[in-house]
């Protein structure tokens, strides 16, 4: 179960970064960017996989790139 809350937190910093770039204000967007950079330095590779599933849940655009790929994908949200 915590694990489960870590990657679905990750998931949601992501999006709320990714939130920032859609705002007029060009500094907002500026710290979005550089926030979503850092979240993404920051996460775990071994939690990666689970974190795209939740940012495709969450209809964001960001995607973390993962060590192995693999076909099968678990939609569950």
């Amino acid at each position: 179960m915590r694990q489960w809350q870590q990657v679905r937190t990750w998931a949601r910093l992501i999006r709320e970064a990714e939130a920032l770039w859609h705002v007029d204000v060009r500094a907002l967007r500026r710290m979005g960017a550089q926030e979503l950079s850092q979240l993404i330095e920051e996460v775990p590779p071994t939690h990666r996989q689970r974190v795209n599933r939740w940012l495709n849940c969450y209809s964001v655009s960001t995607r973390l790139q993962t060590a192995k790929t693999s076909n099968h994908t678990n939609s569950a949200c």
